[in-house]
């Protein structure tokens, strides 16, 4: 198996903002320091949920300088910078190589929707650019371009391309690439995470993983010592909360909700066209949270 730079309990985690949609820096530290103490040993910082659409390029590179400077080693830190424009990736990749990243995200093109040549060029551009891991970023349902079989097979063989954060929901698909390459698996869709695991993943990138990390490191345990039944039970246990956070408006959303729920942030400020939840959301939430134990 392809050497781990990435962690395999990790969170993509949100960029807390002030009430006025500024960075807030001491509530960035607070997340990741939250992170770390709940079982994490990676986290991806200007992921979807992190806004990174609604972050100009120099706040993203600061979210990156500060989670290294707070995690230090002891969470590898990877850097979304994928965009639709290769060259603008690029930069994006080089900027978060000098800020300290650890590793790179890099997302299917979207809205121009390539070919699987141009995805094939577009990765290997990127991957070419630093000499940093990359972690594909597998999600069509936002992007509108999958990354075909045998695209992530032909991909595989970049010395830098060594993991994918899967959230097509092709399981079977997913199967085909592990079986056929060394690429590391992540669940990227926390429905699916215990699925992935099952079949062969190595980890999780969550969202949910901002209040249930514990419970998500005790899943991939069980799993790994073919303990099924237990990781089933927690999968079970976490249904609420998996549902409050995921299904009841948007990921991000509700990931800050929920922390500011548990104290972790003061304020659970998003960028538009993204509003914060109403009364009725964050009552979903609250039981969300109660009814899996995490309040």
């Amino acid at each position: 198996m392809t050497t781990n730079p990435f962690g395999r309990v990790i969170t993509a985690m949100v960029t807390p903002m002030h009430p006025d949609g500024s960075l807030d820096e001491a509530g960035l530290r607070a997340v990741v320091e939250h992170l770390l103490a709940s079982g994490h040993d990676g986290i991806v910082v200007n992921g979807t949920t992190g806004e990174s659409a609604t972050l100009s390029d120099d706040e993203s590179i600061a979210a990156v300088r500060l989670a290294k400077e707070a995690a230090g080693d002891r969470a590898a830190i990877t850097a979304g910078i994928g965009s639709n424009d290769t060259a603008h990736s690029i930069l994006m990749a080089e900027r978060a190589a000098e800020a300290g990243a650890d590793a790179l995200l890099l997302v299917s093109p979207y809205y121009n929707k390539p070919t699987q040549a141009g995805l094939l060029a577009h990765c290997r551009a990127v991957a070419d650019s630093t000499e940093l891991p990359i972690m594909l970023y597998d999600i069509p349902g936002r992007t509108g371009t999958a990354f075909d079989t045998a695209t992530l097979v032909e991909l595989a063989s970049h010395p830098r391309i060594a993991a994918v954060k899967d959230a097509k929901a092709d399981l079977w698909a997913s199967t085909h690439v592990m079986a056929a390459t060394d690429l590391l698996w992540f669940s990227g869709d926390d429905v699916l995470t215990l699925a992935h695991l099952a079949q062969g993943a190595v980890g999780c990138v969550s969202v949910v993983g901002h209040v249930a990390g514990k419970e998500y490191a005790a899943m991939i345990a069980a799993v790994d010592a073919g303990d099924l039944a237990r990781a089933r039970e927690i999968h079970e246990r976490l249904i609420p909360v998996v549902d409050a956070i995921m299904t009841t408006s948007q990921g991000a959303i509700m990931a800050k909700a929920a922390l500011v729920e548990l104290g972790v942030i003061a304020s659970a400020t998003v960028r538009l066209p993204l509003v914060e939840s109403p009364p009725e959301h964050l009552d979903t939430l609250r039981k969300g949270l109660a009814g899996s134990g995490l309040a």
